[in-house]
């Protein structure tokens, strides 16, 4: 009896692995930079794209294809990185009604509510995705804001 419930357990155990084998091997993986992004050098790409799935990489608010910050604080900022967020997403063929997840990273957790003003302002059209906010120091170019976000590709 001992014997056969191993090789029933063996047995299964193989074909869990081959599934979970099968599922790795469908998955595709792509990455994107924009030819913005590209000069600017920097070691990442704007977007991996998961199957259906696009991981925007977090964004500041900065001028495309500069390292300049946009000015006026945290309510312009938060715009312009919403910004480049969607102009991401619109290259890869989807939109911001495809947002499902931000996280957005400040720099002080007091500019929580104006940056909350930009960002309801920016999704004022379409569903409101969920979201995480946190507070830090030492954003990516001294920026007030980061935000990455996780869309469907359609």
């Amino acid at each position: 009896m001992n014997k056969i419930y191993l090789l029933l357990t063996l047995s299964m155990l193989f074909a869990c692995m081959n599934t979970q084998n099968q599922i790795k091997d469908n998955i595709e993986i792509e990455h994107f930079t924009s030819d913005e992004s590209e000069k600017l050098g920097f070691p990442f790409s704007d977007a991996t794209i998961v199957d259906n799935i696009i991981y925007v990489s977090g964004q500041v608010g900065n001028r495309p294809g500069t390292t300049e910050l946009i000015s006026g604080g945290i309510g312009p900022e938060t715009t312009q990185a919403l910004n480049n967020i969607k102009t991401i997403i619109n290259q890869l063929g989807s939109s911001s009604e495809n947002i499902f997840k931000c996280l957005c990273m400040l720099s002080d957790i007091n500019d929580y509510s104006e940056m909350n003003q930009a960002y309801r302002m920016f999704f004022d059209e379409v569903k409101k995705p969920s979201r995480s906010t946190f507070a830090g120091s030492g954003l990516a170019l001294g920026a007030k804001i980061e935000i990455e976000c996780w869309a469907v590709k359609k």
